[in-house]
């Protein structure tokens, strides 16, 4: 074969024919409001929102077994573990504006502890998606429950959301709190009550 030829690839990575195509999308959306894609400080703009918007959706791209990656561990300890304030970013399923805030997750352990830093990477593979913050709540803890088999699992969320700031009813100061028990503390209410008041309390 003529070396001279144009090679013809057999196999065109999925991933970048994906952004291709969500740069032609935005390419798109910009000339609906009336923007010029083909200006100077827009040229660029369909890339780098097709390679943010692979960023802050990775989250269908990652599991729960993977993140873990044998950081499951054996130990007789059945106290409560917490970790809190923990930092996330997601986006409103309704209206693709973000929401953000804190994630506070305990759990009693049965007899199996998980390493801390893995808990806000579950925290990550929920919320680096489409979502409605309820929804996202109880994913978390079921993710826990069944990776771990605790006595309980414990997860609170506190958000600000966008789409409520920017647009609608343009209210900048609240806060929606959404919660999820399981096993202990949905049954006993000292437990629950013990995590609520330590999750207020200050470092």
């Amino acid at each position: 074969m003529n070396s001279s030829e144009p090679q013809h690839p057999d196999h065109i990575d999925p991933a970048e024919e994906r952004d291709r195509e969500f740069e032609q999308h935005v390419s798109g959306i910009l000339h609906k409001i009336g923007e010029n894609p083909h200006r100077e400080g827009l040229l660029k703009t369909p890339y780098r929102v097709a390679k943010a918007w692979r960023f802050l959706t990775q989250g269908y791209r990652m599991d729960v077994e993977e993140v873990l990656n044998r950081a499951v561990f054996r130990e007789d300890y059945n106290e409560m573990v917490i970790v809190k304030d923990i930092d996330f970013y997601s986006l409103c399923e309704h209206h693709m504006l973000p929401f953000f805030g804190k994630c506070h997750i305990a759990y009693i352990p049965n007899g199996r502890i998980v390493g801390l830093s893995k808990l806000p990477r579950i925290v990550d593979v929920f919320a680096r998606r489409l979502q409605v913050q309820e929804r996202m709540t109880q994913q978390i803890a079921e993710a826990l429950q069944n990776a771990l088999q605790p006595l309980g699992v414990a997860v609170v969320c506190e958000a600000r959301h966008m789409c409520m700031m920017m647009r609608g009813v343009q209210k900048q100061n609240s806060v929606a709190t959404t919660s999820e028990m399981l096993g202990a503390f949905e049954t006993n209410s000292k437990t629950r009550e013990e995590f609520l008041r330590l999750i207020n309390t200050g470092f």
